[in-house]
């Protein structure tokens, strides 16, 4: 391993980074990339070194010297410490400038596409957005506590975390609690995650459910004392002793979980681990916008790959003839026909697929449509994208987590298969982290 300088340095730092840090050149232009955690451009600052490697180092920052006019409190006690966020000493309307940057400059650099628009950035509330995500949760011994929270920067370690403003305030705020409740367990040291999911308040019912894992049978005594926090906070508990497939209620017995999205009348049913959007305000403005570029007419016949529960799928069937929502995981297929059911939505067609491989043999590939609709991984839509007969759509949206995937798929519409970047831009779905969501619209040209 390369030995590492302890020694502070300073640094004048000129860019940030795709992760949400400073750039800086030790000795100059010339010198060596080293990217600094906690920096922002226009900044002087004191730093250590903390790790290195033949291309770039990476440094934390120990003092400001010069700080950025664009610099801001953290809210957060945890922030620098806890991996959840990456960009909270960045002003809010600087954050989704930066993560616009990062779009362009990776569909310049990737993709070697520009977009002839750039779309005005969406954004929505900014603290206690986040209704879905995972804690882990850590058992340590010399400090006779167990940790639950979101990983470190240093992802080896569970931060140790009393609150979370980026969390829904009814999880966010109970943290302490949480880590309470599985110390007093028999088998604290064999839970090693808490998943948490929102959807719609009722009456009688916060819409919050909490999954445990657990590697151990569970005593009486451990469900009561999960059942006892469930009722008193007004939490569904689900434990999950296995693979996704052995979650199950432990209280209530039949808890349902939904959100409704009222711009389209539809309500969607889910499951404690199945994936929804994290940011609900954001959601609802990401669909409206996906659903404008698209501008679907009544008489066509739209397909929405990776559709999910059918996030888009449905609202989609309220403006066209017919949708047909393709997605891998089956679970979701079934909730996605169940949905449709629910809302009493006829003209959506689901169906099972595994995107990255050959579908020559589905029959919804050799089927007309007019449009196109995408909403992939990380790993992005490139092969699917090679299999599909792309001149019959009018137009393509793309929505995307990761602008690297998107501007090489967007480099192979454009360089290649003739189409053009008509607009594109980027949604804040995660507030004060590095994550970027964007969204793009193509035509033939």
């Amino acid at each position: 391993m390369a030995r590492i300088d302890q020694t502070p340095f300073e640094a004048d730092i000129t860019n940030l980074s795709h992760d949400g840090r400073g750039v800086a050149r030790r000795d100059g232009e010339g010198g060596k990339v080293t990217f600094i955690a906690g920096a922002l451009p226009g900044e002087r600052v004191l730093a250590k070194q903390t790790s290195r490697s033949r291309h770039f180092d990476e440094a934390s920052t120990l003092e400001v010297l010069r700080a950025s006019e664009d610099r801001v409190p953290a809210r957060c006690l945890h922030f620098g410490t806890c991996g959840g966020c990456a960009l909270q000493h960045l002003d809010e309307g600087k954050q989704i400038l930066a993560k616009q940057r990062v779009l362009l400059e990776n569909l310049e650099r990737i993709g070697h596409v520009a977009p002839e628009r750039v779309l005005p950035p969406l954004t929505d509330a900014a603290w206690g957005y986040r209704r879905k995500g995972r804690f882990s949760v850590r058992r340590v011994e010399k400090k006779d506590k167990t940790l639950v929270g979101f990983r470190e920067q240093d992802p080896r370690f569970v931060a140790d975390l009393s609150e979370c403003h980026t969390v829904i305030p009814e999880i966010g705020t109970r943290i302490t609690a949480l880590s309470a409740l599985v110390d007093s367990l028999q088998a604290r040291r064999d839970i090693p995650q808490i998943e948490f999911i929102a959807g719609d308040r009722t009456d009688e019912f916060s819409g919050i459910a909490l999954t445990f894992r657990h590697l151990t049978p569970l005593s009486e005594a451990d469900q009561a004392a999960l059942v006892a926090f469930g009722q008193q906070h007004g939490f569904a508990i689900f434990l999950q002793p296995g693979g996704v497939d052995s979650v199950h209620p432990l209280w209530p017995a039949e808890p349902k979980l939904a959100f409704m999205l009222p711009q389209w009348n539809i309500e969607f049913v889910f499951r404690p681990l199945d994936f929804i959007q994290v940011n609900a305000g954001l959601n609802g403005r990401m669909i409206q916008s996906a659903l404008d570029l698209l501008d679907p007419q009544p008489e066509d016949r739209v397909l929405d790959l990776f559709c999910g529960l059918g996030n888009f799928t449905l609202p989609l069937a309220r403006r066209v003839r017919e949708v047909v929502g393709v997605e891998g995981e089956a679970g979701l297929v079934r909730r996605a026909r169940e949905n449709a059911a629910h809302n009493g939505v006829t003209n959506a067609e689901f169906h099972a697929a595994d995107l990255g491989k050959d579908l020559s043999d589905h029959t919804w590939m050799r089927e007309g449509f007019d449009r196109l609709l995408l909403d992939p991984p990380r790993s992005g839509a490139d092969f699917v994208l090679t299999q599909l007969k792309l001149k019959q759509f009018r137009r393509i949206v793309y929505v995307s987590c990761h602008p690297g995937s998107l501007a090489r798929d967007a480099g192979y519409l454009v360089n290649e298969k003739g189409w053009k970047l008509r607009a594109a831009g980027v949604m804040d779905m995660f507030p004060h982290t590095a994550h970027v969501e964007s969204i793009a619209m193509f035509e033939l040209r």
